[in-house]
């Protein structure tokens, strides 16, 4: 006797009809900007080109709704709590929590990404309650960068060792794990007890698909292991296909054939005349779309499943460049997926 399948599961069924699938990777935002073999495109806040490091932040709803009628994937979000005039940019200025709902609220299918939330900076529970929460309230969009965090003038002013944020990460992320999962269970942790109360709310699925970002002072195959993929740099293709290639091995060595997303940021100044050749700049290229259709087409060939677009280096009006972006670059790529 043939079991029906109902057209639309909850995360139960999924689990009774099909019990070796992995709840992330039913996840919506998840599904919506990966898919094996298929590269999408997503795009970094502040939408904006910006001289010195703090971005004017204008016209952002309007271009977050205008990436997602054009069909960009996903929109990214980074973590910044504090200006350093030495590192040279902040962000999108906003607390990420905060913009992240101010963004949900205002857009229905783009997933939505943090690249990446500093983990060791941020109280566990803290973290888990805001991204279950943003989560909730968009009905599945939330992808979880986590990173350990970068700029020397945080660890003092949040009390982190900075020789320790390794360690500090990785217990972090498995008290985030955890309470998202797990209810009413005792949890106890170098900096914490949680006993006879449980985190709310929890995720749409059972766990939030995270992604660690460089190596985050982990092992590769500990990423490989315990991450839904890993979010990594820009580099020459020929450098980023042995990255590829170190990483599908490792993930196959440690989970086995289990679908994992490589995926990369890349600045571009897009030049208004299509066959401009590449020239470098800071973790990118100044190019004409042409050429851009090329290095994505060669980086989806390597194996990279998503591109973060960071528009900062540009020379013209963010509108323009997503406009021409969405309408002959975006629709090789998200054919959605």
């Amino acid at each position: 006797m043939t079991m029906r399948v109902p057209e639309k599961l909850t995360i139960k069924e999924i689990k009774m009809y099909q019990p070796n699938t992995i709840p992330y990777q039913q996840h919506r935002g998840f599904r919506y900007t990966f898919k094996a073999g298929h590269l999408s495109l997503g795009l970094f806040f502040p939408i904006e080109a910006f001289q010195g490091d703090a971005p004017a932040m204008l016209s952002q709803v309007e271009l977050a709704n205008c990436a997602e009628e054009l069909g960009f994937s996903t929109l990214w979000f980074r973590d910044v709590p504090l200006r350093d005039p030495s590192f040279g940019d902040v962000g999108q200025v906003f607390d990420p929590w905060v913009y992240l709902g101010f963004i949900a609220a205002r857009t229905s299918r783009i997933a939505l990404g943090t690249a990446s939330i500093a983990i060791p900076l941020r109280h566990p529970l803290h973290t888990a309650k805001a991204a279950a929460s943003v989560d909730r309230l968009s009905d599945g969009r939330l992808l979880l960068g986590v990173a350990t965090g970068d700029r020397p003038v945080e660890f003092p002013a949040f009390g982190v060792d900075p020789d320790q944020r390794g360690d500090v990460f990785r217990e972090n992320l498995d008290i985030i794990r955890r309470v998202q999962s797990t209810s009413f269970e005792p949890l106890q942790w170098s900096r914490g007890l949680l006993a006879g109360a449980d985190l709310i709310p929890k995720p749409t699925t059972n766990e939030i698909p995270f992604f660690v970002t460089g190596n985050s002072r982990q092992s590769l195959d500990w990423i490989a292991r315990e991450s839904s993929g890993w979010m990594t740099y820009p580099r020459p293709p020929q450098a980023q296909q042995l990255f590829v290639q170190n990483w599908r091995e490792s993930v196959k060595a440690q989970v086995g054939e289990t679908y994992k997303p490589f995926f990369q940021s890349l600045y571009i100044d897009l030049d208004a005349h299509p066959a401009t050749p590449p020239s470098p700049i800071h973790l990118g290229f100044r190019l004409g779309r042409d050429h851009l259709l090329t290095l994505l087409e060669t980086l989806e060939t390597i194996g990279v499943d998503h591109i973060i677009l960071n528009l900062k280096y540009g020379r013209r009006p963010a509108p323009e460049v997503v406009e021409e972006l969405g309408t002959y670059v975006v629709p090789r790529f998200n054919a959605h997926l």
